[in-house]
């Protein structure tokens, strides 16, 4: 296979396809060598704020000299950017090479499977460090829980998403998420529900909080600057759950130890980048760009929104299986207008009809036909005030490269 049947290939695989289990997983990698027996993991599980927490510590490690792999998902820009070493995505020559490999295993697998495994492989044979390692959906039961040497879990915010797989209450998700949780120490969101911090708990006597009441945030509008146990740091991401989520970050740090110092830690931060986390596309006229989609993100989003006063024009796409009134409810209240788009491609998307409909309910909206007339509207309807895109990742990805070359 080349790079373009490559992808063909592995989407074709579906991520729900097959039961889930980890028995495919445990199949693969014997047929393959074990790669997960020679990779030392940060395995970090949650629903909100897995993939920034795994930005900040992949860049920390990466500025202390440790050759740090990174698995994400999903991808933003390029399919590419699920498997990284020091901020470089795998080449093309070499995820195609490393596919075909788990594909002559000649073992049916999903598509998050499959991924898995090539990563596993890759940075197994690259001599990787530490591998900051993010899980899919879950965690008990997640490809990525295979691994075997973790140095510490991480479980980031827990909340209301996935429920028709993961449970219907925040205990009972929570405990999917600990699945991850081998004879390691496991650092915690500061902001967990009192629910949710219990179960973690019980599934380990060697767990770290860090505490809000320790930090005192400086400015939070346009990127991030707080003190935490006395010690300043400035954060590039904005939105001001960013801090917790660089609390989180810290503390895994200071637990795995290694003689990182405060200033390494200060420049990994600072340096830490993520598309499509309340990332700014443009500062003149503002443009944030924000892969929210379910009720705590929405939480965090609005946060965020309600500091405009008003002045606000989004543009909002949906996918069908998410809480999509109470998310507009919550966001769109803090708007003067918004822009409702189709996510094309996506046959889980509510119609731009099917979301205006809602959408109206909360601020004047419109309908638009596609990508660049949705830009187009909400440049018109913003007359120069900021432009918010968010309610899928999947719209982020889409949308993202019409928007830095709309507003460059």
């Amino acid at each position: 296979m080349n790079y373009n049947d490559t992808l063909k290939y592995i989407h074709s695989l579906g991520n729900f396809s097959l039961p889930a289990g980890l028995e495919r997983m445990n199949a693969v990698l014997k047929e393959l060598g074990n790669p997960q027996k020679n990779i030392k993991a940060v395995h970090i599980a949650g629903t909100n704020g897995k993939g920034s927490v795994s930005a900040m510590l992949s860049s920390v490690f990466k500025t202390a000299g440790y050759k740090t792999g990174l698995f994400i998902s999903p991808f933003i820009i390029d399919f590419r950017e699920r498997i990284q070493i020091n901020g470089e995505y795998i080449s093309e020559y070499d995820l195609t090479v490393y596919a075909n490999r788990v594909k002559d295993t000649g073992i049916r697998l999903t598509e998050f499977e499959f991924i898995t495994a090539a990563a596993f492989l890759y940075f197994a044979e690259q001599k990787c460090d530490i591998v900051i390692l993010e899980t899919g959906i879950g965690g008990r039961l997640d490809a990525t829980n295979t691994v075997e040497n973790k140095l510490v879990a991480v479980i980031t915010k827990i909340g209301l998403d996935h429920t028709a797989i993961l449970g219907d209450t925040v205990e009972e998700i929570a405990k999917e998420k600990c699945g991850i949780i081998k004879d390691c120490p496991v650092i915690s969101n500061p902001c967990q529900d009192n629910e949710v911090l219990g179960v973690i708990k019980s599934y380990s006597t060697d767990t770290v909080v860090p505490q809000m009441k320790e930090t005192q945030i400086l400015e939070s509008e346009i990127g991030n600057s707080f003190i935490y146990k006395g010690e300043k740091y400035d954060l590039s991401l904005c939105g001001e759950y960013q801090v917790e989520n660089a609390l989180t970050a810290i503390e895994t740090v200071r637990k795995i130890g290694h003689n990182i110092s405060y200033n390494i830690i200060y420049e990994g931060l600072k340096a830490a980048t993520f598309p499509a986390r309340m990332e700014i596309i443009s500062r003149n006229p503002l443009v944030v760009l924000d892969g929210a989609h379910n009720p705590d993100g929405a939480k965090a989003l609005s946060e965020e929104l309600k500091k405009y006063n008003g002045k606000i024009t989004a543009i909002v796409g949906m996918m069908k299986d998410k809480a999509y009134e109470s998310f507009l409810e919550n966001t769109l209240c803090y708007c003067k207008a918004a822009v409702a788009v189709e996510v094309k491609g996506m046959p889980r998307s509510l119609s731009a009809d099917e979301l205006k409909a809602t959408a109206e309910k909360y601020c004047k909206c419109v309908a638009a036909e596609d990508y660049l007339s949705a830009i187009r509207i909400a440049k018109e309807f913003s007359l120069g005030q900021p432009v918010f895109v968010f309610g899928s990742l999947y719209l982020a990805s889409a949308i993202r490269e019409k928007l830095k070359e709309y507003f460059k």
